[in-house]
């Protein structure tokens, strides 16, 4: 199967006409969808140290990628909806992060850009 954006894009609007549910998916719900999708994403986390973060068992890992996926596809359908180039967009920000955190500054420091 073809995992490329626009093909992951089609495909949810494919299973969306066909329940039907393309009257809910405005930006507003497909916004708060993702909201509450990334909220159950990071449960998963909730109250695990950091190293038992990096150490999920099987069952938890694939409950994970559950929830990761359910956060990409929301935010697929959000930005096929308002006709947002994801891919291109992603590029731009890279590019943004990296005049904001030139390697010199930002190496090895978790501080935000415009802090001292």
């Amino acid at each position: 199967m073809d995992a490329t954006i626009e093909s992951l894009s089609r495909a949810l609007r494919e299973f969306a006409a066909a329940r039907d549910w393309e009257q809910f998916h405005s930006p507003k719900n497909l916004a708060s969808a993702l909201a509450v999708e990334a909220a159950e994403l990071l449960e998963h986390f909730q109250w695990l140290t950091e190293d038992q973060s990096r150490q999920l068992p099987a069952d938890k890992l694939a409950a994970v990628s559950h929830e990761a996926a359910d956060v990409l596809l929301y935010l697929l359908q959000l930005t096929d909806k308002l006709q947002i180039d994801l891919a291109q967009a992603a590029r731009e920000k890279l590019e943004l992060n990296a005049q904001k955190y030139p390697v010199e500054r930002a190496r090895g420091s978790s501080r935000k850009y415009n802090d001292p």
